[in-house]
């Protein structure tokens, strides 16, 4: 076992010790990984596996509760918890039961079960919108609410914010870059011009935004709460009831997508700041980690929809999978609606989220740093910048690539697990305080290391 660092001159110094750490601590991970690059490209089922800051992908043997066990029988405390799927915890007791008995029982038909009519007035009651769909994913959901949009419109522009993440959405892979529309640089084999239809703005810019509505071709603006994708941005006070107003003064719909905030409470930051979206889509964590999402429309949308496909004729719409809203699915989401996701369960996050923020920001104050900690709900965000950002331009000039590398890395090596794209935590209902508490002092002790080296 290899002990702590002893002074690392730089911050590449200190990442390089801590990979040698990892790679000593985790030899079946290391084993395996070797082993599935021969099936697998880039030796895991599916490439973000491979997207965390330690030099081999940790192999997971199970997960219960907020804590998860690799195959060389680490245990970490989890606050990424599948970053969402398993914002509740994992082997949630109901879920699993419900998925079990529905699987010996058929997990799809192409039909709806009887559990399809409560998890529909399950999502009315809770969300406030009465009618909905089921997808696969957020990212299914967002594409039938962008295409329904345009149907219902005749507009084709499409409006999102800058440094936004609406799952693989080809229309929100649109960026500034220098202050002008772009193509995200990451985005694999796209031959149309994405720019075309859709237009950018900064998060928390009005003047933006009613200049970019002005032309009144903006079929939809596809909107997160709270931008949690680029490093959490918070809304300013007043946005959203401006971008409520002047959506409606445009003729466009709003869609608030809140996979993400749902972190909020058991409506979401929706019901708990009281928006009014035309359209709300939830994946993710809705199911308990089965995959599934699904989107809900007003009554006014929806009688709106009806006459565009009336419009259209029959035919392929375009929207949907055979997975969609299948029994599995559905069961797994009665399980989560009824018996996980309640308000007892939602006060136990965001009182542990609260024991987190509090313990982050004395770690900030006590070391003199220039961090702030952001969060919405149980979904907790440490920046390194002080104040924190309030669109994405300005949080990419603060992103320190090396240093997020570094602190992750440093987390996985004392057992604490956090979303691996940026600094996100997510605190779960089953979170203990003493995980808090360890999580709090593990970033202590990386802000000692971290100030004693040359950056």
């Amino acid at each position: 076992m290899i002990g702590e660092l002893s002074r690392p001159a730089t911050l590449a110094d200190l990442i390089a010790a801590e990979r040698a750490r990892f790679l000593a601590e985790h030899p079946r991970s290391v084993g395996m990984a070797r082993a599935a690059a021969g099936v697998w490209r880039g030796g895991v089922p599916m490439h973000w596996m491979g997207d965390w800051a330690c030099p081999s992908p940790i192999f997971a043997a199970q997960g219960v509760g907020a804590q998860i066990t690799d195959v060389d029988g680490r245990l970490y405390d989890d606050f990424c918890l599948g970053d969402t799927p398993s914002m509740f915890g994992h082997g949630e007791p109901s879920v699993a039961a419900a998925v079990a008995d529905q699987a010996r029982r058929g997990a799809g038909f192409m039909l709806p079960t009887a559990s399809a009519v409560i998890v529909g007035k399950l999502l009315a009651e809770r969300f406030g919108l009465p009618l909905w769909q089921a997808a696969t994913t957020a990212s299914d959901a967002n594409r039938a609410a962008i295409r329904w949009a345009r149907a219902v419109t005749g507009r084709p522009v499409v409006l999102v914010f800058d440094g936004c993440y609406h799952g693989m959405v080809e229309d929100a892979f649109v960026v500034l870059k220098d202050g002008a529309p772009a193509m995200k640089p990451g985005l694999l084999g796209q031959v149309q011009d994405l720019t075309a239809t859709t237009r950018v703005v900064p998060f928390n810019d009005l003047e933006a935004l009613e200049a970019a509505l002005a032309p009144g071709d903006v079929a939809a603006v596809l909107a997160e709460p709270v931008m949690t994708n680029c490093g959490m941005i918070l809304p300013d006070p007043g946005f959203h009831e401006a971008l409520r107003r002047l959506t409606r003064e445009a003729g466009t719909l709003l869609v608030v997508d809140e996979t993400h905030t749902i972190s909020t409470g058991p409506g979401g930051y929706t019901r708990a700041h009281g928006l009014e979206p035309d359209v709300f889509v939830l994946g993710k964590a809705v199911a308990g980690g089965v995959p599934a999402a699904v989107w809900g429309v007003t009554a006014q949308l929806s009688a709106r929809m009806d006459e565009a496909a009336a419009r259209i004729g029959p035919g392929q719409s375009g929207i949907g999978t055979t997975l969609s809203g299948n029994a599995l699915a559905m069961a797994a989401m009665r399980a989560m609606l009824s018996e996980v996701m309640t308000d007892a369960a939602y006060a136990r996050m965001l009182a542990g989220a609260e024991r987190l923020v509090a313990g982050l920001r004395g770690v900030v104050e006590a070391r003199g740093l220039a961090w702030s900690v952001v969060h919405v709900g149980a979904r907790v965000e440490l920046v390194f910048a002080d104040p924190p950002p309030r669109d994405a331009a300005s949080m990419r000039k603060v992103l320190d690539h090396g240093a997020v590398e570094a602190l992750h890395l440093w987390l996985i090596n004392r057992g604490v697990l956090i979303a691996p794209f940026h600094n996100m935590m997510l605190v779960s209902p089953v979170t203990d305080d003493a995980a808090v508490d360890r999580l709090v002092a593990a970033v202590d002790a990386f802000a000692v290391a971290v100030g004693e080296v040359s950056i």
